[in-house]
């Protein structure tokens, strides 16, 4: 568990849950699904300290809940948004013993490595006046990466020996701002693995186009295609999600002072953003999809047209046999009379006719492309 206060001087870091409000700023209390699960009682009474409020019973449940898809709700004292993050994770071998709260741990990706590793475990954010409580994975690095920026864009603070802010650095100016920056954050976590998804489904399509494949992996192929529209699933909660917190921020009242109007824009603006980049996930998952769907089409095509080539070819050899095969039945009747058969050259008069007809209609058969094979094959 981690605690920062938060405030216009900077960001600074606690060693233990605040127990009063703040005199300025807010809290930002970032912990893991398994540690609130385990000190859910000193949380709920820190909030009662700082805020006067509690978490309802069913909102701990959907904090505490590993498979919740991404959804807003809110009271009239505090907001509450789960957002499924889209992050890449290594592999690695899971700790003896070690559980994932009270809930059961984050299903397994199928398909190619790429999407198995795409982790899509929810995050929680439970959004007070002075105070954001957000429950992340056990191995969510978005917490401790926005930890180090905003600890990093820390003014100069003589007694803790604190270095000089990065030049232009904002500190968030409220719990929904902050929120809005980490969800920004997830979503980006996704963009940056577009290339390697379409380096991997574009080596499919290229394995799929080849004439002589005759190996096709189809069942990484349809667990692929089953990972893609799960992300798709995933990215439309998503989207439903930070469309419904637009709405709601379009409730709120209009701050009388100009700095609480400037702060309420920029809420709106950075939501509409944060909602842009899910859109461009959308897009790009579906248009993977689609590639998916057409690499397989494209696939039956080439193998549809090589059939055709095959049997176009039998076809043209078949006819080129068969005047030979008329003119071997002819010569093979039990008639006594029989043309050229009792000649001396009657036999090469007969093969020479054979292989003219032969070469007669092979290279009519040529010249028309029965005998080619289709360009590109």
């Amino acid at each position: 568990m981690r605690i920062f206060h938060i405030h216009a001087g900077g960001a600074f870091e606690l060693n233990a849950l605040p127990s009063q409000p703040p005199s300025q700023g807010f809290f930002w209390v970032a912990c893991t699904r398994t540690a609130f699960g385990e000190q859910l009682g000193q949380i709920q009474a820190s909030l009662q300290a700082t805020t006067g409020l509690q978490l309802v019973d069913l909102h701990v449940s959907d904090l505490l809940n590993a498979q919740l898809p991404s959804h807003y709700d809110y009271t009239s004292q505090y907001d509450l948004l789960v957002f499924r993050r889209l992050a890449t994770t290594q592999p690695k071998t899971a700790e003896p013993g070690r559980t994932e709260g009270t809930a059961a741990a984050p299903v397994r990706q199928s398909g190619p490595p790429v999407l198995r590793r795409i982790d899509t475990s929810p995050v929680g954010f439970a959004m007070f006046d002075q105070l954001l409580l957000s429950v992340h994975p056990t191995d969510c690095a978005v917490r401790d990466a926005y930890a180090a920026r905003l600890l990093a864009a820390a003014p100069t603070d003589p007694r803790e020996g604190r270095a000089s802010p990065a030049p232009g650095a904002r500190q968030p100016s409220s719990t929904a701002d902050l929120m809005l920056r980490v969800v920004n954050m997830i979503v980006d976590a996704y963009l940056d693995l577009r290339r390697e998804l379409t380096r991997q489904l574009d080596h499919w399509q290229t394995e799929l186009l080849k004439p002589r494949a005759r190996y096709v992996n189809w069942s990484s192929l349809l667990e692929a295609r089953l990972s893609l529209h799960q992300l798709d699933d995933i990215c439309e909660d998503q989207r439903t999600a930070v469309q419904h917190w637009i709405d709601e921020l379009d409730t709120w009242a209009m701050p009388e002072s100009s700095a609480g109007q400037r702060d309420l824009d920029l809420l709106k603006v950075r939501s509409r953003d944060v909602l842009e980049h899910i859109e461009r996930v959308v897009h790009h998952v579906r248009r993977l999809e689609q590639s998916t769907e057409t690499a397989v089409q494209m696939h039956f095509s080439v193998q549809s047209n090589r059939t055709n080539d095959i049997m176009r070819t039998l076809t043209a050899l078949t006819a080129v046999f068969l005047p030979l095969n008329l003119i071997a039945g002819i010569f093979g009747m039990n008639f006594e009379f029989v043309p050229l058969v009792h000649k001396q050259d009657g036999f090469w008069w007969a093969m020479g006719s054979m292989i003219t007809i032969a070469v007669g209609l092979v290279s009519l058969f040529w010249r028309k492309r029965y005998l080619a094979r289709t360009g590109g094959q």
